[in-house]
């Protein structure tokens, strides 16, 4: 039935060109449906015009009245563009906030960002800006070394999934006919290490593969409905992403139903497939293998070779109709061939671009990111009233990092701006790096800062990481902070053991004798346009944090496996990780108190394709406003196969005043409990018990009930 269908549809793409009454060809009469129109369009296409739309820069075709649509951009964090945009927190902040709905109004506000520029025709990083948009990055974070964990969303499956979906459907907007722009995940799959990408191949089992690796591709596909995928660099299992008819056919289209495009990673037909996996030395092969497997965009290499391959017997026209169909879909969802009046989109303007509204909503998302790690005998917040003299310290105090694929950066306001605004005019502020991120420090640098620290009533050090430590290209070594930092710490404390030490980095940094040491911890990332603000905000306790970690922390890279082992049943994350973390995946603390109480369920038992509601009464014991985030665990008791010690399988982030009380409930169906059968190639429901656990963190766990699955 599936290749009738196929042949199909195929049939249809040679069709002779049609015009609708008026002589207004099909394609450009919107009245039409949109498979229509799109065949019409590629039937009255020639072959290399053909190959020029498969080009990811969407060359414009005056001819046939084809704009220049698609383009080349990024929206990680901000708009990546020539001017500036709003500088929201890197992805992984957006994370740590553990609150979908507020990431949805971030992208809602970045996507407005980027309608306004292309309808403004403004400069973007390497054309005119398009609307297709490559992010979010949703690549796992299983390894801690990885590079580019500062642009994903974490180490759970089921966090990335609900984060992921958000991200889309705020990106992408909720007009029912209409795009705002076209999101688009990456890296299909199972990348997330720097080191040899467009060689290395992933080994990972198929139950894990469907188990933690793909769960939140499908989230991103099935409801959040994501237009575009990127194939990653890698291999996986033997074979080479780009050209992997498993994953970009069978399961991409076959099982989830995506009817988007496909793209390449920028040069990925050469890097991967000619010198990389070195399945051909020809390009017009490399094009024929990766557009047959499914990858239906890519750069020049399309443009300038398809044509060849086609009439050299490699690839059949109707796969490069098939392809340009999917590509086109998008374009026409966009509004790309549509008057401008009829698109909603078409009137944002350029006022929407880094606007006042945004800058806020950046300022609220730095606030929700921040992960108070430690707070001994409630060292923090600080009181204003009480001090005369403040010292700031660190490499990030000043001018610090902002994070990977943004271009021109808006008013920045740093952590000593910050801090100076909102301390004011009456106590003194001052200023020492102590020491560069990455280099030795200097003769006399770290005694400097100590000095400043010891005559300050309080030293506030601002340590991390930054591009040159872990970006795209670059993984890590070690966990530890990296340069002079660790001797800058340490010898600030000593001077002044009234010290509040904030972590800025994407992945997880270690930071184990302060973590015994340092009264007071703080995560803030790359906290974007409005750092200072926020970080001032948390300090001095205008601002209550709880955000939660997205990751573990390890003490150190010797806790876990090498990094070319993608099972993580040998103990990556905190599902499979068996010793004690620096700080648990979800932990974050509040400068309140919550407890839990009434955890109920529904049902005692159920069958496999039942469910059941699970909820627990959650209250503010102290004095101050604050956030909690509710977090839903399971564990299979006795399973047939190596099952997590916990999953995260709920949560939820709400806001509780003073002795105030709130029931949160969540919805457990019976599949959320389910692992991969290798045998049937089906998720399966073994029949036993499943414990049910509610608590503040994965290591923080406050009731527990049983479920039985009959």
């Amino acid at each position: 039935m599936k290749a009738l269908q196929i042949a199909a549809a195929l049939a249809v793409l040679t069709v002779a060109p049609l015009q609708s009454q008026g002589g207004t060809p099909v394609y450009l009469d919107p009245s039409q449906a949109a498979e229509r129109r799109i065949a019409d369009l590629i039937s009255r296409m020639t072959l290399e015009e053909k190959a020029a739309q498969l080009n990811h820069l969407s060359s414009r075709n005056d001819r046939l009245h084809i704009p220049a649509w698609g383009g080349w951009n990024q929206t990680l964090h901000g708009v990546w563009s020539k001017q500036p945009t709003t500088l929201f927190p890197t992805a992984i902040g957006m994370a740590a906030t553990w609150d979908p709905l507020l990431i949805k109004t971030i992208t809602d506000a970045m996507g407005d960002e980027a309608r306004a520029l292309y309808n403004i025709a403004a400069d973007g990083p390497r054309s005119k800006h398009g609307l297709v948009y490559r992010s979010p990055v949703i690549n796992i974070s299983r390894d801690p070394r990885w590079g580019r964990i500062q642009e994903c969303f974490g180490e759970d499956p089921h966090l990335a999934g609900r984060i992921t979906v958000a991200y889309v459907q705020g990106l992408q907007g909720s007009n029912p006919k209409y795009l705002k722009v076209a999101a688009t995940l990456k890296h299909f799959a199972v990348n997330n290490v720097e080191t040899d990408r467009h060689s290395l191949s992933a080994r990972v089992p198929e139950r894990i593969l469907m188990e933690y690796w793909l769960p939140h591709w499908k989230a991103g596909i099935v409801e959040g409905r994501a237009q575009s995928v990127m194939a990653s660099y890698n291999e996986l299992n033997g074979v080479p992403n780009i050209a992997n008819h498993y994953l970009l056919t069978d399961v991409l289209r076959g099982l989830w139903n995506f009817d988007g495009f496909v793209v390449s990673d920028l040069g990925g037909v050469k890097s991967s497939l000619i010198q990389g996996s070195k399945i051909t030395d020809k390009i017009e092969v490399a094009v024929a293998r990766a557009i047959e497997a499914g990858c239906d965009l890519d750069d020049n290499f399309y443009e300038e070779s398809l044509p060849g391959a086609v009439r050299s017997g490699l690839v059949s026209e109707a796969v490069v109709n098939q392809a340009l169909t999917r590509v086109l879909r998008v374009a026409f969802r966009l509004g790309a061939f549509d008057p401008l009046e009829m698109v909603p989109f078409s009137k944002t303007g350029p006022e929407a671009i880094g606007s006042e509204a945004h800058r806020q909503l950046a300022l609220k998302t730095a606030l929700e990111s921040m992960v108070l790690l430690r707070n001994q005998n409630g060292f923090l917040p600080l009181d204003k009233g009480k001090l005369k003299s403040v010292a700031v310290i660190g490499p990030q105090a000043d001018k610090f990092e902002t994070g990977n694929y943004f271009g021109a950066k808006p008013r920045i306001v740093s952590p000593v701006d910050g801090i100076r605004a909102k301390l004011g005019p009456g106590v003194q502020v001052e200023y020492s790096p102590g020491c560069d991120i990455l280099e030795p420090a200097k003769a006399g640098e770290i005694e400097q800062a100590a000095e400043l620290a010891r005559k300050s009533d309080v030293a506030i050090l601002f340590l991390g990481t930054n591009l040159k430590v872990e970006a795209e290209g670059r993984d890590r070594k070690s966990l530890d902070l990296p340069g002079s930092q660790e001797q800058l710490l340490e010898a600030v404390y000593k001077a002044n053991p009234r010290t509040v030490a904030i972590v800025m980095s994407g992945g997880p940094v270690s930071v184990k004798w302060a973590s015994h040491n340092i009264p007071a911890i703080l995560a803030a990332w790359y906290p974007g346009e409005e750092a200072g603000t926020a970080l001032a905000s948390v300090l001095f306790g205008e601002y209550n944090p709880a955000g939660r970690l997205p990751y573990t922390v390890y003490d150190s890279v010797d806790q876990i496996p090498p990094q070319d082992e993608y099972d993580i049943t040998k103990g990556f994350t905190y599902l499979y990780f068996a010793g004690k973390p620096q700080f648990a995946f979800g932990h974050g603390l509040s400068y309140t108190a919550f407890r839990y109480s009434g955890l109920k369920l529904s049902a005692r038992s159920i069958a496999p394709d039942g469910s059941v509601a699970v909820s627990v009464d959650v209250q503010n014991t102290g004095a101050r406003s604050g956030d909690e985030v509710v977090q839903l665990y399971v564990h299979d008791v006795e399973a047939s196969v190596k099952r997590p010690s916990k999953e995260l399988r709920g949560f939820e982030r709400i806001t509780l005043k003073p002795k105030e009380k709130k029931t949160v409930s969540f919805a457990l169906p019976a599949t959320a409990l389910a692992f991969y059968d290798e045998k049937t190639k089906k998720f399966v429901v073994e029949p036993g018990a499943f414990d049910v656990m509610v608590g503040s963190s994965s290591d923080d766990i406050r009731l527990k009930g049983t479920l039985e699955v009959k």
